[in-house]
């Protein structure tokens, strides 16, 4: 057993979970969407991408790509959430909140495409 792989894939797989719990809810209610569960799917988002650096295969590149897709929709939630909480006068609505809702259900196809693709190489290894 690789140990290496091992960590890898559980920041994969943990990054999809957490991004899929915060994306689970009704979509336009802010109560249902928790702010702690975004910044640890980005925390761990950040992480799993930082784990990809070393990979040279195609499929690493892949899945490095994937990854800095599904930070840069995670971070960009995070910022119109930061934005409409702390800046707007109107605070977190419904209609920005299914915005916030939005860009991490584009996170969280990225990294569903990510689990594929490790799934997928993980599949093909030969022993």
């Amino acid at each position: 057993m690789n140990i290496e792989k091992v960590v890898f894939s559980f920041f994969i797989v943990l990054a999809l979970t957490l991004n899929f719990g915060f994306f689970l809810g009704v979509f336009d209610n802010p109560l249902h969407h928790d702010v702690y569960e975004l910044f640890a799917a980005i925390v761990v988002n950040l992480i799993a991408t930082v784990l990809k650096f070393g990979d040279r295969t195609h499929v690493g590149a892949v899945l490095l790509a994937a990854s800095l897709v599904a930070d840069l929709q995670l971070l960009t939630a995070a910022l119109v959430w930061a934005v409409a909480a702390h800046v707007s006068a109107t605070g977190v609505t419904a209609t920005v909140t299914a915005s916030i809702v939005s860009l991490s259900g584009g996170a969280l196809l990225a990294n569903v495409v990510s689990v594929v693709l490790l799934i997928i190489e993980i599949a093909t290894l030969r022993r």
